[in-house]
């Protein structure tokens, strides 16, 4: 028995740790914790909204969806909460957004236009001319239903996930948008009977466009801005294009004037180097003593430009004339003086040596 309590506290343990982290797991995945302050929405439709799904703000989740139900027969209520940090103007509108091409969807909430000091109260509701239901992608893609019969699944995904970025107003990606429909242009050349099909289809389409009528037109204006901006400016980019040109041009010259002579000192500095390593002790010597050389060598010179030394000791030879020597004195006798040999030939010792 002694020997199955050890089992039973392990094992327990383990079930303990297990629950716990499946419960944390549970949590996060259905995007858990709702509270803060409770607002009410009113939708025309929220298909594919469900609970627990994120309520944003400038793209930062703050809250999340907490019950959809139906009002007046056609209409949808829906109650969210958010952190209770984030105050909402009453001119706030929620607006259902795609999350992404699975179909997951939230609520984008923006303060509006109004006064932030005139603020929505904890509770209120937020009416239906404040609110905007999701794109309706199901009338968007039957417009482009024969052209996607011509694609591969990849490229139907990544088309499909530009147009909802464009139609939504989620950012400037018509860029990306023009650039997926250049790559297909070879595809569809020989599809006139598709394009034929997508044409037809076009009203539809425009109908859906013409809904989100003001965020086509301020990406319009910002393109056309852009496009504009370049036109003012293309004088300084094309001098500094014509600029780069002649800068490449001298550093190219450069580098060939200067290969010759650098690999010439490389080559030198590998022989130094060849010459110093093999006296290495001499240099070793010369290095450690260099310091005490140079200690010395100050102080000859710190009184200004010049060296100050004295000599002290002087030894040396200079050579005498042919035909003359000098014959030292002799003290004993006042007679033997200095006196030339005109057959001497020889030198003259010098030594002097400082008193």
């Amino acid at each position: 028995m002694r020997g199955l309590w050890p089992t039973l506290i392990k094992s327990a343990i383990f079930i303990a740790v297990t629950v716990f982290a499946t419960a944390m797991l549970a949590v996060s995945i259905t995007n858990g914790g709702g509270g803060g302050h409770h607002y009410t929405a009113i939708f025309s439709d929220v298909t594919s909204l469900n609970n627990g799904d994120d309520v944003r703000m400038a793209g930062v989740r703050i809250g999340q969806v907490g019950h959809i139900s139906v009002i007046d027969r056609r209409r949808a209520k829906v109650t969210f909460s958010i952190s209770s940090s984030v105050d909402l103007a009453a001119t706030a509108t929620a607006t259902i957004r795609y999350r992404n091409l699975v179909g997951q969807r939230y609520i984008a909430l923006d303060q509006g236009s109004g006064s932030p000091d005139d603020q929505l109260k904890p509770g209120s509701t937020i009416g239906i001319d404040h609110t905007q239901p999701a794109l309706d992608l199901t009338t968007l893609f039957n417009g482009f239903q024969p052209l996607f019969q011509a694609l591969d699944p990849q490229q139907v995904n990544q088309l499909s996930y530009e147009v909802i970025q464009v139609f939504q107003g989620e950012g400037a990606t018509i860029d990306n948008l023009l650039s997926q429909t250049a790559e297909l242009t070879s595809t569809l050349a020989d599809k006139d009977q598709v394009i034929g099909e997508v044409i037809d289809n076009l009203t539809t389409v425009l109908d859906t466009v013409n809904q989100r009528g003001d965020e086509l037109a301020d990406m319009i204006t910002t393109l056309q801005h852009l496009v504009s901006g370049l036109s003012e400016d293309r004088g300084a980019i094309g001098s500094a294009i014509t600029g780069l040109g002649g800068l490449t041009k001298s550093v190219g010259g450069l580098l060939e004037q200067g290969r010759a002579p650098l690999k010439t000192s490389i080559e030198s500095l590998g022989a130094l180097a060849g010459n110093l390593n093999q006296d290495a002790p001499l240099v070793d010597q010369f290095l450690h003593n260099l310091p005490t050389k140079l200690n010395t060598i100050g102080k000859l010179a710190s009184y200004g430009s010049w060296l100050n030394f004295y000599v002290c000791s002087i030894t040396g030879q200079i050579p005498t004339p042919a035909g003359y020597a000098l014959i030292p004195n002799d003290p004993t006798d006042p007679s033997k003086g200095e006196h030339p040999d005109p057959n001497a030939v020889g030198v003259a010792p010098v030594n002097a040596r400082c008193q």
